[in-house]
């Protein structure tokens, strides 16, 4: 495998092609480190409760290693630093993160307690990882985003129970409730403040690039996420096989959604479930066509295995219709005829690449083959992955003859999942080296204001691999160090190339990238969930287990001793 056999060569440091064209640098950084507002109040046994929470933090990706960097920012209240402190403290203490769901749980099923316990979440994890209870209650945090010349990346968030996606939830009362139509409507909704708020800025002169996107999770917008795991299988059961196969979960085809038309049923899918997918392509059309019209980038979220092949379909059928580049300018008999321009900048949706898949290295490439070949922009968002753990028990009780049943679909002998973390950073930085190189080569190709073919979210908490970037950038002649020691990013490179954090975790790192690089628009954007507590909760939970390892990897460590650092150095000078 030529790409993986890469991964260990580091990024050419020569100069492959010239700057692009001169870029403004953004104005000097004005606003102060971005501050959590909120009280800290924690009772010892509440601390337990809370600590479930703490998966929200590496959610979209399985790193979270980098090193102390200085930056010469106004100091963080006090409050906010004793509130990180403890935060982290429970985050560091995996026996905590495993007891947790149960914990929580049991809390909030008790009058009186319940309250307590809610109060206690919100003025700690709550305020610390997520946006607040509505979009527009972000508003705030992406203006202090925006003066920090940050974006963002909202996320609306709610998703699939999985006992309800084995089939142990109640049909009836789940189709009575429709909670899928309401985060639907929800994120239509998210989509107008998001351009909204664009547009704000780009009326009031300041900083501007359109840097507020909208992720979104397939598994929260069907009323059973089993439908997806039924055509999943579907797809994997009916694909031909390849002279090259890949790994599971496969690639996906441009056919795929074929399926939803079929009129022979077969044992796998149903007909509630073809109802039920073809209600989500309806409403997946409708939140792009509003998304396009607005101008604001849908990022589809990856999930687990067994939703992937289902996932990879709707995406590649979204990418085909929206992504569409327009047809070059044709010698034409009527006289001032205007040359075909996009409707909106491209691409306007994103799907997910994890590179702790082992199939990763050969979907990325075919991916990027065929929608070249079929003229539709590729949108990429490359992280490494959230569940691994999850992944390698899953796959081992479906391989097993004694283990309970698994939601595992993989009819391959091996787990989806590389086996360890290093072959997971291999591939990430292996496929960040193809992805640079083929944005050079796509911003050679095509004429200024050109449609990009391909756009790329590096969604990463390692700093070797954000400076290995950086430096495959310069490489390629997309930016350029400054007398200053800063890079400066071209126009086109900062439309085809972002990076990203989770809010909440690693800001010594986003503030460093900040730093480090000049654009005119944002470079670096913060992942920021949004929900009222009870909707959040249950998600936050569900997210614990699988976040184990990461936690476990010194990440939270890492984090509390950055703020007991702080701390210390307030109180003794």
């Amino acid at each position: 495998m030529m790409l993986f056999r890469l991964a260990f060569r580091r990024f050419p440091r020569t100069y492959t092609a010239p700057f692009p064209r001169t870029v403004s640098s953004s104005s000097s950084r004005r606003a102060s480190q971005l501050s959590r507002l909120t009280r800290v109040g924690l009772a010892s046994g509440a601390a337990l409760t809370i600590a479930v929470l703490a998966g929200n933090a590496t959610r979209i990706h399985a790193d979270a290693e980098q090193d102390e960097i200085k930056t010469e920012r106004p100091p963080t209240p006090l409050s906010t630093l004793v509130r990180a402190y403890v935060v982290y403290s429970m985050c560091s203490v995996p026996i905590l993160i495993d007891w947790s769901p149960a914990i929580l749980s049991t809390l909030l099923s008790i009058p009186g307690v319940k309250q307590v316990t809610e109060a206690l979440v919100r003025i700690t994890f709550f305020d610390h990882f997520v946006g607040g209870d509505t979009a527009e209650d972000a508003i705030p945090l992406l203006e202090q985003l925006r003066a920090e010349n940050k974006g963002c990346l909202f996320a609306y968030s709610v998703e699939v129970d999985e006992a309800e996606a084995a089939g142990k939830a109640n049909d009836a009362k789940h189709h009575q409730q429709s909670p899928h139509k309401q985060i639907v409507a929800e994120t239509l909704h998210c989509i107008d403040v998001a351009a909204d708020f664009e547009d704000k800025h780009r009326q009031s002169g300041g900083v501007a690039g359109r840097k507020t996107w909208v992720a979104i999770k397939l598994t929260a917008m069907v009323p059973r996420a089993s439908a997806l795991i039924h055509l999943s299988k579907y797809l994997t059961s009916t694909r031909p096989e390849l002279s090259e196969p890949v790994p599971f979960p496969g690639r996906p085809r441009s056919t795929d959604l074929d399926a939803l038309s079929t009129r022979t049923l077969g044992d796998i899918l149903t007909e509630s479930d073809l109802s039920e997918l073809r209600e989500l392509y309806e409403d997946l059309g409708k939140i792009c066509a509003h998304a396009q019209k607005r101008g604001v980038k849908i990022i589809v979220d990856a999930e687990h295995s067994w939703y992937q092949p289902a996932i990879d379909a709707f995406q590649l059928a979204l990418m085909r219709q929206f992504n569409r580049l327009p047809e070059p300018r044709r010698w034409s008999l009527w006289p001032g005829a205007a040359p075909s321009t996009p409707s909106s900048v491209q691409p306007l949706v994103y799907g997910t690449y994890q590179a702790y898949l082992r199939r990763t290295p050969e979907y990325l490439a075919q991916s990027l083959d065929t929608a070249q070949k079929d003229g539709y922009a590729l949108g990429v968002k490359l992280v490494r992955g959230a569940y691994h753990p999850h992944e390698l028990a899953a796959h081992a009780a479906r391989t097993s003859s004694s283990a309970p049943a698994s939601l595992s679909i993989s009819p391959d002998p091996l787990p989806p999942v590389w086996p360890t973390k290093p072959e997971t950073d291999a591939c990430y930085d292996a496929c960040a080296r193809l992805l640079l190189a083929r944005v050079a080569a796509d911003v050679r190709a095509q004429p200024p204001a050109a449609a990009p073919r391909l756009g790329v979210l590096f969604g990463t908490h390692n700093r070797t691999s954000c400076a290995r970037i950086l430096d495959a950038l310069t490489a390629h002649g997309l930016a350029r160090e400054r007398a200053d020691g800063t890079l400066e990013v071209a126009d086109e490179a900062a439309e085809r190339v972002a990076l990203a954090q989770l809010y909440g975790m690693s800001d010594a790192l986003t503030d460093w990238l900040v730093d480090r690089t000049r654009s005119a628009a944002p470079f670096v954007l913060k992942y920021i969930p949004y929900g009222h507590l009870t909707e959040v909760m249950p998600y936050l939970s569900r997210r614990a287990i699988e976040n184990k390892s990461v936690l476990g990897n010194g990440g939270a460590a890492q984090e509390r001793q950055r703020a007991w650092a702080e701390i210390r150095k307030r109180i003794l000078g």
